[in-house]
């Protein structure tokens, strides 16, 4: 009996072992299995903290960018304001004698009395309108050389192009068949409408260019000077005209320019340039807003602003700057343009004969008579 239970106790034993070793096994594959699925969720979280780590230096990477160029932005532009300021203290300097230049001589004294009073006319009334031509495209601008005794006429057509029409006078320009002209080619295309011819010398904005005026040598055909105008050419000088960026002018006092700063709420700035080097001499921040403006031009110092609508209508003078501060726009009645429902392109003062040049719609125009108002 005992040789037939030993046998019978090694199987029982056997399963017993079995047993245990069967329970152990499913144990450590439980095991085994819990810390994969922790190691699987440490990495997931480790993934999920990456992830939002990166996305939180995008973040602030993002706003230190933003934050760097507001402040260059803001210093920029009070870098800009102390020029001015630079500017108008120089001017008020230069305004304002010193003992030494008070014992000047009597004649000259009397002298700058003349000019000062000679230089304080402001447009009140435009009488006459004379449509001289149609010629060129919608847009252009027309003017007459300011050099004392030249007859030329110049002709801009279109927004941009590196070519001129001169004629010899203005009868020759008017002539509908086979007028006498001259094409003139310049190297650098033009932009916009604001161009000005003054003694022999072409002043415009150079194309692709935001703020570059060239002195151009009409005689010789080439570039004699250029300069950048500081803060310019980054909105349009007239919401009217949104291809002009750089408005030239000649007035009594000399060469201007006029452009909109829209760190100024988009109001005109003028600035007076030296017209033989270039130089900035003094710039003034206006209240004339660039909104609904479609031109201007200067007259013995003072900015008249031409407004319109968006549809055409009839053209009026509503805003003026005088950099004598003598004329104030608030006291000043709105002056109308002749009975002609259209809109300009481009409007040029002729300080010589006092009168107007716009290109209205394709037609060049003149405005004659203007009847001007004196403050002393």
């Amino acid at each position: 009996m005992s040789s037939r239970g030993n046998p019978l106790f090694l199987c029982s034993l056997c399963l017993i072992v079995g047993s245990v070793w069967s329970q152990g096994s499913t144990h450590d594959a439980f095991i085994i299995q819990y810390l994969e699925r922790r190691l699987a969720q440490m990495e997931v979280s480790f993934c999920f903290w990456l992830t939002s780590r990166s996305r939180f230096c995008h973040i602030l990477t993002s706003f230190f960018v933003i934050l760097l160029n507001k402040v260059k932005s803001q210093v920029d532009g009070i870098s800009m304001r102390m020029d001015r300021v630079e500017r108008e203290l120089e001017y008020l300097e230069d305004k304002i004698p010193t003992q030494s230049n008070i014992e000047i001589e009597e004649a000259l004294l009397e002298q700058q009395i003349k000019i000062q009073n000679e230089v304080l006319d402001v447009i009140n009334n435009i009488k006459s309108l004379k449509v001289v031509k149609k010629a060129g495209d919608v847009s252009g601008s027309w003017l007459k050389d300011l050099s004392e005794g030249s007859q030329k006429v110049y002709l801009f057509s279109g927004i941009r192009n590196n070519t001129v029409l001169q004629f010899p006078s203005l009868q020759s320009f008017k002539k509908k068949t086979k007028p006498q002209t001259k094409l003139l080619q310049l190297p650098f295309h033009w932009q916009g409408t604001g161009h000005v011819v003054h003694h022999g010398f072409l002043y415009y904005h150079m194309a692709d260019t935001p703020n570059q005026i060239l002195k151009f040598d009409l005689l010789n055909s080439t570039v004699v000077d250029r300069t950048l105008i500081p803060g310019a050419g980054k909105l349009p000088t007239y919401s009217l005209n949104p291809n002009t960026y750089l408005d030239l002018a000649v007035d009594e006092l000399g060469l201007w320019v006029i452009y909109a700063d829209p760190d100024y709420g988009g109001n005109l700035v003028i600035i007076k340039l030296d017209k033989e080097t270039l130089a900035v001499k003094y710039t003034w921040d206006t209240q004339c807003k660039s909104r609904d403006a479609e031109g201007a031009f200067l007259v013995c110092g003072t900015l008249h602003v031409v407004y319109n609508t968006g549809y055409g209508g009839r053209s009026t003078i509503q805003c003026l700057y005088d950099i004598h501060d003598t004329v104030h726009s608030n006291e000043s009645p709105v002056v109308f343009f002749p009975k002609r429902y259209s809109s300009h392109s481009s409007i040029h003062y002729h300080p010589g004969d006092k009168h107007l040049y716009a290109w209205d719609d394709g037609y060049q125009t003149i405005y004659e008579r203007l009847e001007v108002m004196r403050h002393l």
